[in-house]
């Protein structure tokens, strides 16, 4: 067997060699990440004997280090777990509430009516309790094991990745109105050049804490003590400093915000499409439009519909659209919102919706929502689009991804992220504290409104491909709302096309704008489709045709995601794909 690794860091906007990249595969165990250390962190830990959970864990915590362009170690963090013994798929909601004193009002009688950059962006960091309840529950290792790789680079550095320091230098006017943040990601006041050594001592000092408390408690047994280094983040200085700095500067989270979170667990959502069963995260992330868009598109002949063939990518589009007409009108918290999951997932409902699709014409903005209460196509009177219109939403920082099989067939998916541009990094904690609050909205009725204790609609969702009960490809991708959308498109890839999970990453993608964007402002861009530049012009000119307004994307665009995956093979082979727009990485043993 070999160890590989599928994917080095190329330049920003300069593509690969013609052909697919190297495939990497094993037969013990494989894990595909978005940065080449977390990969090599959860690599360590499986050579150690850990199992899948200890070893996404391991990739988590190090991605809240070496990627803080795109992930916070106090971020957010859904996952997805399989265990290969029970052929159980769980869900951990790693994201957090707004802070009891947030209100849709506050926004309107103390900010204009927006919800700005800063502080008042912040909700109750989840990353930590979603990773150590995932440990404490499936994994085998202790904290301070699978936290080792990560609090070593934060004490001694690591060399910025070409990606990481493009993302600093297009974020440097961000970054430089938070001094705690600017002292940390930048390099005499400009963006820190590829390879810059750098050292985050303070977060170091935080995950010490954790990993101290933990070893303090061992008496509790290793379930006990991870709970002791969770409680240290919540519950002890780490959570004085969060909330001391956020009553010195005007935030609104407190040492009760922190004190009372806890993340849920819960069994995955699911849907069928022919042989697969695919597993996304709940309705308070935007997990279940992959599922909605799978039973929309589930009867149509994709192999014979051909690859991104213009007939292909329409209904495609449509059928995104389609789902994400029901994301605004339904998706929320479901501890504070009614929200029909049953209608919304269930096949007859699709079926009704799919007659929306027309084939001869675009749908010229955001298709009317559907009535997954009485499963008809249409709701009474629709829901309208809000958000200013723009042609092109402006391309935000975002999210990361980790996803590992182990020989045992246990699997995980995640999809860590909060980067630290739009809130200031915390004196004493070194690092930002979940911005996430910018995914909310101020419109009264609408399902993701802000509300105290309230969880914004997530976009990270990571999700899991089974076949016959078990694992077949834990899959996801950063992007923003281009999740789902590139997600669709790998799966497709992957079980019509019949493509391998390095090829199936690196074909050319589109993405839809035609709804509000997730982040504040909710920009919306009517009509446009997105697609690189690798799709060709006869098929960009044919969906113009049909009514897509055509906005290109540069080959190997990183706005596209940078989809992750590990595909089990029938014969037990594991091949990783890991998506080269961003510098992701595999490693099989």
């Amino acid at each position: 067997m070999s160890l590989d690794s599928a994917s080095s860091q190329k330049d920003v906007g300069t593509a690969p060699a013609a052909g697919p990249m190297h495939q990497v595969m094993g037969r013990r165990w494989m894990v595909a990440a978005g940065h080449p250390l977390a990969a090599q962190a959860a690599a360590r830990v499986l050579e150690a004997g850990g199992n899948a959970i200890d070893a996404g864990c391991a990739a988590g915590f190090m991605l809240g280090v070496v990627h803080p362009d795109m992930v916070s170690f106090a971020g957010v963090a859904p996952i997805l777990v399989h265990l290969g013994r029970t052929g159980e798929t769980f869900e951990v909601s790693g994201v957090g509430p707004y802070p009891k004193r947030a209100t849709a009002e506050y926004f309107h009688e103390r900010c204009g009516g927006q919800i700005p950059a800063g502080l008042l962006r912040t909700v109750v960091p989840a990353a930590p309790d979603a990773w150590c309840a995932a440990l404490e529950r499936w994994g085998t290792k202790s904290f301070a094991e699978v936290a080792a790789p990560a609090m070593e680079c934060a004490e001694h550095g690591f060399p910025l990745s070409v990606f990481s320091a493009y993302q600093f230098g297009r974020a440097a006017d961000k970054i430089r109105k938070f001094p705690t943040s600017a002292a940390l990601y930048l390099k005499d006041g400009q963006g820190p050049p590829p390879g810059h050594l750098l050292v985050e001592a303070e977060l170091a000092q935080t995950i010490k804490i954790m990993a101290t408390a933990e070893l303090n408690a061992r008496s509790r047994g290793r379930a006990g003590a991870i709970r002791a280094a969770r409680d240290a983040f919540y519950k002890g200085d780490i959570a004085k400093r969060i909330a001391e700095y956020h009553a010195r500067e005007g935030g609104l989270l407190t040492a009760e915000d922190l004190a009372e979170f806890s993340v849920e667990v819960a069994p995955a959502l699911k849907t069928s499409f022919g042989e697969y069963e695919v597993a996304a995260c709940g309705f308070w992330c935007q997990g279940p439009v992959l599922l909605q868009m799978l039973n929309l598109i589930e009867s149509y002949d994709w192999r014979a519909l051909g690859h991104n063939t213009p007939r292909a990518l329409h209904i495609l589009t449509e059928a995104m659209k389609l789902a994400f007409a029901d994301r605004e009108a339904y998706y929320g918290d479901p501890l504070h919102v009614k929200v029909p999951a049953d209608g919304l997932l269930s096949k007859e409902y699709a079926k009704a919706r799919r007659a929306l699709i027309r084939e001869d014409r675009a749908w010229p903005d955001l298709p009317p929502a559907g009535d997954p209460y009485s499963l008809r196509a249409v709701a009474n009177g629709g829901h309208g689009v809000s958000g200013p219109v723009t042609m092109r939403p402006g391309g935000s920082l975002d999210t990361s991804y980790v996803s590992v099989v182990d020989a045992e067939g246990n699997a995980f998916s995640a999809t860590p992220s909060d980067p630290g541009v739009d809130s200031p990094v915390i004196p004493g904690v070194g690092c930002v504290v979940s911005p996430r609050g910018s995914q909310g909205w101020l419109r009264p009725g609408h399902p993701s409104v802000v509300a105290p204790g309230k969880r914004p609609r997530l976009t990270p969702a990571p999700s899991m491909v089974l076949r016959d009960g078990r694992a077949f490809m834990p899959f996801g991708t950063p992007g923003g709302d281009v999740q789902q959308q590139a997600m669709l498109q790998v799966f497709l890839n992957t079980t019509a096309h019949g493509m391998a999970p390095q090829q199936a990453v690196e074909a050319p993608r589109v993405a839809t704008r035609s709804f509000p964007d997730s982040f504040w402002p909710h920009a919306h861009a009517p009509g446009v489709l997105e697609a690189e530049a690798r799709v060709s012009s006869e098929t960009r000119a044919a969906l113009a045709g049909l009514g897509h307004r055509m906005a290109d994307w540069p080959d190997w665009d990183w706005r596209a995601g940078a989809v992750c995956c590990v595909r089990v093979g029938s014969d037990g082979v594991l091949m990783g794909g890991a998506d080269p727009r961003r510098g992701a990485h595999a490693i099989g043993w």
